[in-house]
């Protein structure tokens, strides 16, 4: 799913033979805590373990969309001429094409097939996996290839929008599938060395190379919900939903951005959400995420004048609504200055953010806003993230 026109959500280092990682000349020798890390040898086929020991448990996802072609400029002419072949973007179809069921007719219609790759990955032997939300949204049909080649057609457990990650399910003889190993994004740092795995572009299980380039990344065109790790190791479309693993093979990561316009700047989400958000799915299908559908912007002094506000005025304007937004519903109102939330001072859009994410749907929270140039007091009631109901 594109956001804008600077990052694309997803639908190499040269290695010698050895490398060892040690302090460069007149550089202090590092402290006993990273000395270990600093140590780290890569043989000349540790990666290639890496990924040999996780392929198993990475899948290809090809995700299958039925476009009626009565919605495409032209296509209810289909529907005159029953019985004639016609060719669209050069596939023959039909007005007698029925649905996936074989039902044919007017009402079904013909239909364009649309498809898509992404990447996942089994977090459990009964046939769970792990991807993103963007991947698997509105898909008519959802196909899982393994590693071993076989093919089976997944069920969606649960999605949320929120942090872009989704649990779909197969249904295979095998109860006890491979799966990968989560590890921990709560002490990564830049500079490690990592591997991505995944379908772009379809050719699956490739196996790229990379560093941590940077972490707590916020990539507002991606995702603002998100403090993404940023990586270097190259991923292209199609690997949405992929691992990004340590040199452990744990996953740290699930690969869902790229900027399209640079090379290798890719995002992850990091692996401490998504282990939360699958539990969750799996468990109950969804995330109830507390939620005030505002759109905001830190108040500075030109802001601060073009509002009529005394200079050095601190706070976070309400510079826009999101359709159905609580707060717009619990009385906030465009260009209303956010100064205190419960009593206390709201300073950047982040710290409001976080107090309404630190509360339970339904909570209500007490306003202080500036409006007209008065403070007004405000009770909101907390509302739930927009998770469409049969939306994948």
């Amino acid at each position: 799913m594109q956001k804008s026109g600077r990052a694309l959500i997803l639908v190499g280092a040269l290695l010698a033979s050895s490398l060892t990682l040690m302090p460069s000349p007149g550089l202090s020798a590092p402290s006993t805590k990273h000395s270990a890390a600093m140590a780290i040898e890569l043989s000349g086929n540790s990666i290639a373990d890496i990924a040999e020991a996780a392929a198993p448990a990475v899948v290809n996802l090809e995700m299958i969309r039925k476009i009626p072609l009565s919605s495409m400029p032209g296509g209810n002419m289909l529907k005159s001429f029953p019985g004639m072949e016609f060719f669209y973007n050069g596939k023959k179809v039909s007005p007698d094409q029925g649905d996936e069921s074989g039902n044919g007719g007017a009402d079904s219609g013909p239909f364009q097939e649309k498809r898509d790759t992404a990447s996942g990955f089994i977090i459990r032997a009964d046939g769970y996996i792990l991807t993103n939300a963007h991947a698997v949204k509105d898909q008519d049909v959802i196909k899982v290839t393994l590693n071993d080649k076989r093919v089976f057609e997944a069920k969606v457990v649960g999605v949320d929008y929120f942090s872009d990650l989704a649990v779909v399910k197969i249904d295979c003889k095998d109860k006890e599938l491979p799966c990968l190993e989560m590890g921990s994004s709560s002490n990564l740092r830049p500079g490690e060395f990592v591997v991505a795995i995944g379908s772009p572009l379809g050719y699956d299980h490739t196996v790229t190379l990379g560093i941590i380039s940077a972490v707590g990344r916020t990539v507002t065109d991606v995702n603002g919900n998100i403090n993404f790790i940023q990586t270097d190791a190259a991923i292209n479309p199609g690997n949405s939903g992929g691992p990004l693993l340590n040199l452990k093979g744990e996953v740290i990561g699930v690969n869902t951005a790229i900027r399209r316009d640079a090379q290798n700047i890719g995002f992850s989400i990091p692996v401490d959400m998504a282990r939360t958000v699958s539990t969750e799915l799996i468990a109950h299908g969804g995330i109830a995420r507390p939620w005030l559908g505002v759109m905001m912007k830190e108040v500075d002094d030109v802001t601060a004048k073009g509002l009529g506000v005394p200079s050095g005025t601190k706070g976070v304007l309400i510079a826009g609504f999101v359709q159905g937004s609580p707060g717009a519903a619990g009385g906030l109102k465009l260009n209303d200055v956010i100064v205190k939330i419960d009593g206390k001072d709201m300073l950047s859009p982040k710290e409001v953010k976080e107090c309404v994410q630190g509360h339970k749907v339904g909570d209500n929270l007490s306003f202080m806003v500036l409006r007209n140039n008065s403070s007004q007091a405000i009770s909101v009631s907390v509302g739930t993230y927009p998770n469409p109901a049969g939306k994948h």
